[in-house]
Formats: C-alpha cells, structure tokens, sequence
C-alpha cells in the first residue's frame, strides 16, 4: 500500500545538531530521530512510506530567505517541503506569492511557535492570501505540550477560519486539535475540514479514535507523524490496528493525500 506522511520536520545538517537538543529540552520529549533530512529518508524507506512533507516553521521574519532556499535544495520526488514565513513580516504577502511562483504546493504555520491566534483579524488577511493562490496550509491546531495550554488553535477558532474561508485549504494537526479532542468532537468532526492523524493515537484510546475518524468526512482525514518527535513505524501500526475498512485506509494513508498534494490548480 502507497503510503504519503503529510507532517515530517527535518531542518539542514548543522542545524539539527543544534535544534533537536533544544527542542527535546525545550519540550520534554525526546526524538527518534536526529532531525536530518538523511535519517527521515532512512526511516521512510524502513517503513514503506513513499513521500512525506517537510513542515518548517519560521519564528522571526529573518528565517524565511534560509527556509525557501533550504527548501528548494531538498525538494524531489520523495521530499516535499512546506516553507514558513512569519506573520508579521513586512512582506508576508510577497513572501506568499513567491512561494506559490517557487512551485511549493504549501504552507506551514505554528501559532504558539509564531505567537498569534488562529482567527485574529492580520492572520484572517494571510488566510485569504493563500487561500487566492491556492496553497494548502498545514497549521499546528489544539495545544502543544512544550507551552501553557492557552486557547489560541483550539476547534471554535479553526471553524471560524473555515466559516469566512471555506475553500481555504487547511490541514488541521493531531486529528484536529492535540489534546482538545473533546471540542474537535463537538464542532469539527463531520465538517469539510482536513484532519492528520500524528501525535493523537498515542493519547487516544483506540476506540474513541476509530468512532472520530470514521464519523469524519472520508476525503478528509490524513496520515502523519510528526517525524522525528513520533517514530514512522509505530503511528503507522497504531493506525493499522484500528482495523479500518481497506478503501478507508487507502484514502488516508495516499488517495486523500495525493489528490491534494497534486491535484490541478483550479
């Protein structure tokens, strides 16, 4: 079975030395892998996994330049790179266009990395920038355990989003928002809205995991793992062991991913 990871994290070589140690720090967890680009190919190769997408998160304006050149360096078959830009960057609606010019099929964003709220009124303007030049976004949505749990990408802010931009093509991470499950039950689950599965079939018991995921939209729901800080080979049997109907795992571990990573612009 075609596999596609839709959430990995890799960053250059001598930048990962340095990274991953701050990160697993920063964040109390420890990663399973080095964070180059090398040893995700590794692991993709181990566990049968065809194409994952690279989610790079921009934490100052100044970070962008190295992100989109860094990206255009790794792009090929197997490696798809999302740059990041921040928001408040003088020249973040430029910065949208030449990522779209550059050929990048999305767009990552990481509101408590980034420090914004998912609906505040200078994101809903960037939200209809991408959404115009037809980008996908993957945005980091619920919490995130290396920071206080304050409500900035939790399910009624994510909907907000999709009721103003409802051609916006976003990813929701964690199935739909980490840790806040019981909101993504109650105001995204059945909506058109993108959901990756990383980082939540660890927390979840399986069969409130499964009950989410088929009373979810089928079209609409996707593999990740958030490579390194989760092990490809262990989400992936965790997915299996939900013992999904086969055509329903086919569209979330390729179908889903491919129509929407390679589909014709519109």
């Amino acid at each position: 079975m075609r596999i596609i990871d839709i959430h990995t994290h890799a960053f250059p070589d001598n930048v990962a030395e340095k990274a991953i140690p701050l990160l697993e720090e920063e964040g109390k967890i420890k990663a399973k892998l080095d964070g180059k680009i090398s040893s995700l190919l590794s692991s993709m190769d181990k566990h049968g996994i065809e194409k994952s997408v690279i989610c790079s998160i921009a934490t100052k304006p100044t970070q962008y330049n190295p992100i989109l050149k860094w990206s255009k360096e790794i792009n090929s078959e197997r490696i798809i790179p999302f740059p990041s830009f921040h928001q408040d960057d003088p020249f973040v609606f430029e910065r949208i266009e030449e990522i779209k010019k550059e050929g990048f099929k999305g767009i990552k964003l990481h509101p408590y990395y980034q420090k914004f709220v998912v609906d505040e009124e200078k994101m809903m303007k960037i939200y209809d920038k991408i959404c115009k030049e037809n980008l996908i976004l993957v945005l980091h949505t619920g919490f995130d355990f290396a920071f206080e749990r304050v409500k900035i990408a939790d399910p009624e802010k994510i909907m907000n989003v999709k009721r103003v931009f409802p051609n916006l093509k976003l990813i929701t991470t964690h199935l739909g928002a980490w840790e806040d499950w019981d909101n993504v039950e109650k105001y995204m689950i059945g909506k058109e809205v993108y959901m990756e599965i990383s980082f939540s079939l660890e927390f979840l018991e399986k069969e409130r995991a499964k009950r989410m995921i088929l009373a979810h939209p089928s079209d609409y729901i996707l593999f990740g793992t958030d490579s390194p800080w989760t092990d490809q080979g262990e989400t992936l049997n965790l997915f299996k062991k939900l013992k999904l109907p086969s055509e329903l795992e086919e569209k979330i571990l390729y179908l889903n991913a491919e129509k929407l990573l390679f589909q014709k612009d519109n």
